[in-house]
């Protein structure tokens, strides 16, 4: 799994979730790091598997941790590449260890250089939002000729050698089999599902880069009648710190952020896929501003204003944003239909490769009753 932002993590979550509720068990993660990010202490706490961290390559970002630069990202993947060599040992050992029927990649790259390496006969599904920008019939942003090629070869990359990529989409698409694509909605936590909402007087920020933390108090100091609260992964960041009245800026903790979005009057996002699914799912409008020079992000938001549920934005100008929310009808009937749909379609592509000789017995405990095992066997 990649360890970059908290989408990933989440997703993996997620994930373990609907793999337990068919009988299945996720041995050990093995989860990208970068130096400059830890892993928050939540994601091994709501795992509850070992957690092995390894160096992978990652974007190399300006000195105020701000903008991603394609260039000296080029020469610290090469710088680093040592340790990466050191990582593809670790996973290859980690898979003979275990011996998994499946090996399911959160878009890390180290996923497609193993296979590449020790070409595993392990199925492979590799699971992303990304995967919908290789789809044969999916519109990418006009222009950015060169960020898009580098980004559609990022994207392949990290699922060389995958028998299925199961690409994470907003809204239903058709499968593009010829690439093994299949669509699949949105992978949000049995925590979002049934979380109970509110409204309060606040605005929720979500901050992939804490750099942007200046720009945030740069705006409030101007608009100091609205509350904000504001979460990123700044590492000598305090669990929370009061800038002042209305502006508090909180460590990444999982339940407090939910709880938080779930009562927000809006959410504002770096565009990382997740957050803008989990707002849209509770029905708060997103406002999206993507990361400097991450072009991946600008595609994520692009996308995501199809469903009419958000607003782009180059800038954090939240003075437009509350704007746009007073507008706002929260109508999200047919994405959250969309979204329920996430486990069947999940299960019904994985179940598919491991339907054969003594796996399949995994999807089928002994404490499951007939009519329940009928079910899964009719997905």
């Amino acid at each position: 799994m990649q360890g970059e932002g908290r989408g990933h993590m989440t997703q993996s979550i997620s994930m373990k979730q609907v793999l337990e509720d068919v009988g299945m068990k996720v041995c050990e993660v093995i989860i990208g790091k970068s130096g400059h990010r830890d892993i928050p202490s939540f994601y091994a706490e709501r795992m509850n598997v070992p957690v092995t961290s390894v160096h992978s390559p990652n974007m190399a970002l300006d000195r105020k941790n701000k903008k991603v630069k394609p260039l000296a990202t080029s020469i610290k993947s090469t710088y680093m590449l040592p340790k990466y060599f050191r990582s593809l040992s670790i996973i290859h050992q980690k898979v003979k260890e275990h011996k998994p029927d499946i090996i399911i990649n959160f878009f890390e790259p180290l996923c497609g250089f193993y296979f590449m390496a020790f070409n595993p006969k392990i199925p492979i599904v590799s699971v992303a939002h990304h995967y919908m920008f290789l789809h044969s019939d999916f519109k990418m942003p006009k222009g950015h000729l060169i960020s898009r090629a580098s980004l559609k070869f990022y994207i392949w990359l990290t699922s060389i050698g995958s028998t299925k990529r199961l690409a994470l989409s907003f809204y239903p698409f058709n499968d593009d089999t010829r690439k093994a694509i299949y669509v699949v909605p949105p992978l949000l936590r049995k925590e979002v599902l049934n979380y109970h909402t509110g409204k309060e007087n606040y605005l929720l920020i979500y901050l992939l880069n804490s750099g942007y933390m200046e720009d945030i108090i740069e705006w409030h100091k101007r608009h100091p009648e609205t509350e904000l609260h504001c979460f990123t992964d700044k590492k000598d960041l305090n669990e929370s710190e009061q800038f002042d009245n209305t502006l508090t800026f909180h460590r990444l903790n999982d339940k407090k952020f939910l709880s938080l979005m779930a009562n927000a009057k809006g959410v504002v996002t770096t565009s990382g896929f997740e957050s803008v699914n989990e707002a849209m799912y509770m029905g708060k409008p997103v406002f999206m501003v993507p990361v400097e020079g991450h072009y991946e992000q600008f595609c994520n938001s692009q996308d995501a204003i199809r469903t009419n549920l958000g607003l782009y934005g180059k800038k954090f100008d939240m003075s437009r944003f509350l704007n746009y929310i007073e507008n706002f009808d929260g109508e999200n009937s047919s994405y959250s239909e969309w979204v329920m749909k996430s486990s069947e379609y999940m299960i019904r592509n994985l179940y598919s490769l491991i339907n054969k000789g003594d796996n399949v017995k995994q999807l089928y405990p002994k404490h499951r009753s007939d009519k329940e095992r009928l079910k899964i066997k009719n997905l």
